[in-house]
């Protein structure tokens, strides 16, 4: 899985861009706010249809323009691919694959595998459940689309039975009619939770060795499912809660309640752990992502790389930068000093300064 080129139009900073890649590694260098990470956010976008800034379409609009356009052409199982995705302000966006639009953003979901890790992924761990749920939706859908539909469904029924609730609260009657969503919600939760527990039981044995790796053996993590509630007892737990949804208007049993916990033994990394033993629990967890991505789907996904380097030791470094191997790497910082002091092989260098991309080498 490589990417092979990327084209932008009134997109961020840039008004027109147009870059070659390597299929090797490739390093984007230059100051803060210059421009690197827009480039890496359009690779996110084109493979998961999803800013990893959770940004609106509009807000990546270029300053005074009504819409913008990413291409990407790609090469997946020595097939060559194309993907045009189409931002406006006031609407969904379009995308098409190979000039065939889609009618379901979903459908894109799995032709670019990706793995992104930035200074950012540190809030998986730090922030509320959201954070650690919105990792597992984004990665389960891009390596099950099962899930992804069972997901898309999920949620609209949620949708629909909150609304509800609301409804209820102005004509009890309509009480009677809850069981249909609860049903629904049931039907597609069950698979959303079966298929996340699967999931972190597999990260986690990854996850296990390549932490034991990274501090030498003196900590032992583990990824644990925390769900809301047990299939066995979802309709009974939902029926429990009858009231307290009403009163609140919203519903408070589901998957999308759901937790992952982060453990040294019994001691919780979130809350009682260290910055820098947050940031090597994180450094493990995406590395285990880039493991199951290459096991699940039988090739390597594409690294992006945003300034994570200057986030870690030399030690650490060296064992992120030793575990990329064939792998097709994109890397932003603000310099080259660190990775040519580490004899770090890189194959081609951008040097980005104010929305425009020159090719050094």
């Amino acid at each position: 899985m490589i990417v092979k080129s990327l084209e932008l139009k009134d997109y961020r900073n840039y008004e027109q861009l147009n870059l070659l890649f390597d299929s090797g590694t490739n390093i984007l260098y230059g100051e803060n706010a210059q421009g690197k990470t827009n480039i890496l956010e359009a690779i996110y976008l084109c493979g998961t249809t999803k800013s990893h800034r959770a940004s609106k379409d509009r807000e990546i609009i270029r300053f005074n323009q009504d819409e913008a356009h990413i291409r990407i052409n790609i090469e997946k199982n020595k097939l060559s691919h194309r993907i045009d995705m189409h931002l406006k302000k006031n609407k969904a966006k379009g995308v098409a694959i190979d000039g065939i639009p889609i009618k379901r953003q979903g459908d894109l979901f799995g032709l670019l595998n990706l793995v992104f890790f930035s200074p950012e992924d540190l809030n998986i761990i730090k922030n509320g459940p959201g954070e650690r749920r919105r990792f597992l939706d984004l990665e389960l859908c891009q390596l099950d689309k099962i899930y992804m539909y069972h997901l898309t469904n999920y949620n609209k029924a949620l949708a629909q039975r909150n609304y509800l609730l609301k409804q209820i609260s102005v004509n009890r009657n309509l009480l009677d009619t809850l069981y249909i969503w609860d049903a629904k919600l049931i039907e597609h939760g069950s698979v959303i939770i079966d298929t996340r527990n699967s999931f972190i039981i597999k990260i986690n044995e990854l996850a296990r060795t390549i932490h034991k790796k990274l501090t030498g053996g003196k900590e032992e993590l583990t990824l644990k499912y925390a769900p809301n509630v047990k299939l066995m007892d979802f309709e009974e737990k939902l029926k429990k809660f009858y009231e307290r949804d009403l009163t609140l208007k919203m519903t408070n049993v589901g998957p999308h309640r759901d937790d992952m916990e982060f453990l040294f033994g019994n001691i919780d990394v979130r809350r009682y752990g260290s910055q820098g033993q947050q940031r090597t629990a994180a450094l493990s967890l995406k590395l285990s992502e880039l493991e199951l991505v290459k096991e699940v789907t039988k090739e390597n996904p594409v690294l992006l790389l945003d300034d994570v380097l200057s986030e870690l030791d030399r030690n650490r470094q060296n064992y992120l930068l030793n575990s990329i191997g064939d792998i097709q790497t994109f890397i932003t910082c603000t310099g080259l000093e660190e990775l040519i002091n580490n004899r770090f092989d890189y194959n081609k260098i951008f040097h980005v300064v104010k929305g425009t991309v020159t090719y050094e080498n």
